[in-house]
């Protein structure tokens, strides 16, 4: 069919009736929309082309074919991004018209920014001419342009010739300083929000539904929802959540920030309530947006002030009174439901409440896409492994983690930049990029926030860091390490892996050591908690610090608590004198390790050296299940325990390790270590005092900054060798810590809890 066929001759299949869809995190900002490949030929368009999309105005974008993940879903779809919806003037859901389109190229443009002021020069109207080719532009078209790794959206105000156009070298781009628009509220879109694709959908259902079609639910004869309350721990995007909503639906959006309506006066609180409400039903449709809503509505039994109770009573009438508040939806957010009055969590009011819960690996994957959007990133950079490591992670979290590792490369190019200059020139812009040993850097300084009043820096220890236990470290790696790392793989052997693993053993034989290295090997966030450290003088607290690690465990799992010294705060009910706190904190532990709550990727680690005075119920299934002896090291594995103390230890050739595992029965792995670390220490003293000798010769008597210049030479270029007659003589210091009385002891008990756990069986070094 020929260009100039008459409307009435051209085929209904030359242009297409599509769903509007949200676009993948991939394609946000590059001025792509996906349509499927046999629609897309349909209208004689290859992937690649340009095409012309029609809601309430006109834009144009590049159409590329569908992404295989949407293969089973409907055909009849568009994916575009946020901006792309803008410029055609629609949102999710609607209908949009596309056809080929016809483009020209772009003898001039202005451009002009669309919410504040920018310094214009040449060197930037170059950068963004280089940033516009290949984007197809229409008047009236809203673009972003990436400025140090911030999307700038700029407004398309003329184009020359007036139609779809693309920048070429012979375009001729000007930039206005000065804004064109003022916003009110960030623009904010569903693309700008990862891991929330569920809770988005129930958004879109109760919000924007009601919003834009009253009339549905008025046919069904119901009241469609009027209030939801958002909730979950501080961070994953439930502000950011009210204002993407505000965006997408185009309401008037009003917000209430919890404090800054409290007023001293009387009534007054309540009268700005009032006000904010009536403002809302004339302007409707409307979104009011109550941020920290636990902080002017909290349970009015427990607050003593007046002014708070007046100020529920007013949100409550205004919320679900005598008088229609209209086509009005109220969104709160709180990190603390609990603490909300219960007569707003009610239906009529708070209708629904909707957890955002922490992002899974897949959002949190996302979340990173969104931070690193308009970054500048190497090619080593693996945004999938970023994911996987930061269990835990909110998504304020990985902003922060996105940022820091930005400034970690700034400060990498800091040395080439002359910051005095006005202007850094465009070739170090150019140059500048994120490395993956920037993100893993930053990872070490970003902390999960909910985990910051409980964190503790724990020093790498990795399995070969640890000599001997090879039956105990396979062990633990198969029911702490792998559970954590393939879940899938025992959910698809219908197996669940034990909670609880107790070691237990004489003092020094690495109890403390193993609990390290699951906590690095199993890239979990780790709880340590020191038996006595929860302890407390008033009643009921020592019982909440328990549960108050739980909870959080639960929160940021996968996640490895480990109680060292558990024996001081679960020793057997009954026997203890003390005013009944330890028998509390059993019952709590027993109630958390296996209660009614489901305890769902959290594996909890314990070591103690009196497994004898531990509550048996604490040692049942579902509770401490791996029972593991950490026994004292036989002569291969003092070996083994000698060559890793001494891998930094310039040894003389004369030393034999295998001899020296033979002369050292009845030594735990930290006498070992005590007893290279002596050796070391004299042959330091025997250099130094060779030193002190020389220098002594050297200088004279009372010279001190000769002496400790002359010191400070010898010892720079001495050469410290530990040789056998080191530890022939640390031998006679350091002795064994074991005695036989004590390894017949947990040989004891092990035959004894053989007997009374019927489920034990007889391996040497774990029973289970």
């Amino acid at each position: 069919m020929s260009a100039g066929s008459s409307p009435e001759q051209r085929s209904p299949r030359r242009e297409l009736s599509l769903k509007v869809m949200e676009a993948r995190q991939k394609d946000v900002g590059r001025g792509k929309v996906r349509i499927d490949v046999e629609m897309l030929a349909q209208i004689d368009v290859s992937p690649g082309d340009v095409v012309e999309i029609e809601g309430t105005r006109k834009t144009a974008a590049i159409a590329w074919p569908l992404s295989p993940d949407d293969a089973t879903s409907e055909r009849d779809i568009i994916r575009m991004d946020g901006i792309t919806r803008k410029n055609a003037g629609v949102s999710i859901g609607d209908k949009v018209i596309v056809r080929k389109a016809s483009v020209k190229q772009a003898a001039s443009i202005k451009l002009a920014p669309s919410n504040f002021s920018i310094t214009v020069d040449p060197g930037f109207v170059a950068y963004v001419k280089k940033k516009l080719k290949e984007f197809p532009l229409v008047e009236g078209d809203t673009v972003l342009i990436p400025v140090l790794g911030q999307a700038i959206p700029f407004t398309v105000i003329q184009v020359r010739p007036a139609s779809i156009v693309m920048v070429v070298d012979e375009t001729s781009i000007s930039i206005s300083d000065k804004p064109i628009e003022q916003t009110r509220y960030p623009r904010v879109t569903y693309e700008d929000i990862g891991g929330m694709k569920n809770v988005i959908q129930k958004i879109r259902e109760l919000v924007e539904l009601p919003l834009r079609h009253p009339e549905l639910f008025k046919r069904l004869g119901i009241e469609p929802p009027k209030g939801i309350m958002l909730y979950g721990p501080p961070g994953v995007g439930k502000t950011l959540l009210a204002k993407a909503v505000a965006n997408e639906t185009e309401s008037y959006f009003t917000s209430i920030n919890g404090p800054e309506i409290m007023s001293k006066f009387y009534g007054e609180s309540e009268q700005r309530l009032r006000e904010i409400f009536e403002d809302a039903k004339k302007h409707a449709p409307a979104i009011i947006f109550i941020d920290e809503v636990d902080a002017i509505a909290p349970k009015r039994d427990e607050v003593i002030g007046e002014v708070e109770r007046r100020v529920v009573a007013q949100l409550l009438t205004l919320m679900d009174g005598l008088e229609s508040r209209g086509n009005v939806i109220v969104i709160a957010a709180t990190n603390r439901p609990n603490a909300v009055d219960p007569a707003l969590r009610r239906p009529g009011r708070f209708d629904r409440e909707i957890e955002i819960p922490l992002p899974d690996k897949q959002g949190r994957l996302e979340i990173l896409q969104i931070h690193t959007r308009n970054m500048p990133l190497s090619k080593d950079v693996e945004l999938e492994k970023l994911a996987d490591i930061s269990h835990g992670y909110t998504g304020a979290d990985l902003s922060a983690l996105v940022r820091e590792a930005a400034m970690n490369a700034l400060r990498r190019y800091l040395p080439m930049i002359d910051i005095s200059q006005d202007k850094i020139p465009p070739e170090i812009l150019e140059r500048m990029e994120v490395k993956m040993e920037d993100f893993m850097n930053a990872f070490k300084e970003i902390v999960p926030s909910g985990m910051r009043e409980i964190y503790i820096e724990v020093p790498e220890v990795k399995w070969d860091d640890i000599g001997g236990l090879n039956e105990i470290k396979e062990e633990l790696r198969e029911v702490a390490e792998y559970p954590l790392k393939f879940p899938d793989y025992y959910e698809t052997a219908g197996v669940e892996p034990p909670k609880g693993i107790l070691l237990f053993g004489p003092p020094g034989t690495g109890k403390t050591m193993l609990a390290k290295a699951v906590a690095t090997e199993s890239g979990a966030n780790f709880i340590a908690v020191r038996g006595p450290e929860v302890l407390s003088k008033w009643v009921g607290e020592s019982e909440r610090a328990i549960r108050e690690i739980f909870r959080k465990a639960r929160m940021y799992a996968p996640s490895v608590i480990f109680f060292d010294e558990i024996d001081a705060i679960a020793p057997m009910r009954g026997i203890s004198s003390d005013s009944g706190v330890t028998e509390r904190l059993v019952n709590q532990l027993l109630a958390e390790m296996d209660g009614i709550e489901n305890l769902d990727n959290v594996v909890i680690v314990a070591a103690t050296n009196r497994p004898d005075i531990l509550d048996p119920a604490l040692l049942r299934p579902g509770r401490f299940e791996k029972l593991m002896y950490v026994p004292p090291p036989d002569k291969n594995a003092r070996y083994d325990i000698l060559k890793v103390h001494t891998k930094k230890v310039a040894l003389s050739d004369e030393v034999n390790l295998e001899e020296l595992a033979e002369r050292t029965e009845g030594y735990t792995g930290a006498d070992l270590a005590a007893l290279v670390r002596e050796a070391a220490m004299r042959a330091i003293r025997e250099g130094m005092r060779e030193c002190v000798n020389r220098v002594s010769a050297a200088c004279p008597p009372n010279d001190k900054d000769c002496r400790d210049a002359k010191m400070r030479d010898c010892m720079k270029g001495a050469t410290i060798k530990v040789e056998n007659r080191h530890f022939n003589e640390a031998l006679t210091k350091v002795k064994p810590s074991l005695s036989q009385e004590m390894i017949q002891f947990y040989q004891t008990w092990i035959d004894k809890a053989r007997q009374q756990l019927p489920r034990q069986t007889v391996k040497p070094s774990t029973f289970t």
